[in-house]
């Protein structure tokens, strides 16, 4: 047998060091697809600067949420350098160092920049939700239906605040009792906050999608509310892997390393989808439903089968006078029985029917 040149640590602690290892990775890759999609975010909205406030704050969050998470990704890849090759001689293991070093800067840095990833992102979340609910016009019945997911928020600042705090102490970490209890508790928050969003907005999505379908094409209707748009407007995409992390996190599971880098990943994907949604002026907008449908209507559309042709005319969308103009097809000449033909009475050659 081969001497054994693996590291003298429990099977558990060598668990945890290749996860560390596999999560700085998956960072890394993650921050790649982010910043192709920041540049083609970025180049829609300096299009779009002349516009009003908008583009530019939008630029302006994403220019910071991109410099914070650059600064993420930087510390991962100095911590990585600080335990194994600086410090790979600890007396405890790599992994030992690391849960005894916390107040060390990098650390720090780790902690108050994934706390600030996450809860600025999960304010993203929240104007989209309102966004969307204000679609139906009513702002009231939207700031109503944020009302409780704001509260959940700003619990998930405080017990962030402390979490981050409480993980940067001597002789603690983000895996001693306390600064965990308070993890816990703040991903459990932020995530029941992105969940009851996720919620309301497929829910608003799907409550438009059968009124616009009643009214709408199915093809003008899915511009809006195909699958595609509904889980990038709701950005849920974050909210399974973030569930994923909390799970193994609360029970101590090694793999919480691979998925705490997964996860942060995926909201800032998440959070780039969107804007670039908004960039680009394909998502939803508090006047979406009024400006695409009277554009859409403004001249008739034609439905066309073999023996009818309809043209309906829309002035809103659940108001107002909606009429159909209906053309039957030209019957044929009826047959007598000495083989002459009736030809079709003038009145059955065009038939119209307006409703209000």
């Amino acid at each position: 047998m081969s001497p054994y040149y693996g590291p003298n640590e429990d099977q558990a602690t060598i668990q945890y060091e290749r996860n560390f290892i596999a999560g700085d990775v998956i960072a890394g890759t993650g921050y790649g697809i982010q910043l192709v999609l920041f540049f083609n975010c970025a180049r829609f909205l300096w299009r779009r600067r002349k516009n009003g406030l908008q583009p530019m704050f939008l630029l302006a969050y994403m220019t910071s949420m991109l410099l914070i998470e650059s600064l993420f990704v930087a510390i991962q890849a100095r911590t990585v350098q600080f335990v194994y090759i600086d410090n790979r001689n600890y007396p405890a293991g790599p992994w030992q160092f690391f849960l005894d070093s916390q107040t060390n800067p990098v650390n720090v840095i780790f902690y108050a920049t994934l706390f600030l990833l996450t809860f600025l992102s999960d304010l993203l979340v929240l104007w989209r939700c309102y966004v969307i609910w204000a679609a139906s016009g009513r702002k009231s019945v939207a700031w109503a239906a944020i009302a409780f997911p704001s509260i959940i928020l700003l619990a998930s600042f405080a017990m962030g605040t402390l979490w981050t705090l409480e993980s940067s102490q001597p002789d603690l970490s983000m895996y001693s009792k306390q600064p965990m209890a308070y993890g816990t508790a703040y991903y459990a928050l932020s995530l029941g906050a992105n969940i009851i969003l996720t919620l309301l907005i497929i829910g608003r999505l799907v409550s438009y999608r059968r009124a616009l379908l009643q009214s709408l094409p199915e093809d003008l209707a899915n511009h809006y509310l195909s699958l595609a748009s509904v889980i990038i407007e709701s950005a849920a995409l974050y909210s399974v892997f973030a569930l994923l992390f909390l799970v193994t996190y609360s029970i101590n599971n090694p793999t919480n390393q691979v998925w705490l880098g997964v996860a942060s990943d995926c909201q800032q994907i998440a959070n780039l989808l969107i804007l670039y949604r908004v960039a680009e002026g394909s998502a939803w907008s508090t006047d979406t439903l009024a400006t695409e449908v009277t554009s859409s209507m403004a001249a008739p559309i034609h439905f066309r089968t073999r023996s009818v042709v309809e043209t309906r005319h829309l002035s809103t969308m659940g108001a107002g006078a909606t009429s159909f103009h209906i053309t039957a097809p030209e019957p044929e000449a009826a047959s007598l029985s000495d083989g002459s033909t009736t030809p079709a009475s003038p009145q059955s050659k065009d038939r119209e029917t307006a409703v209000v």
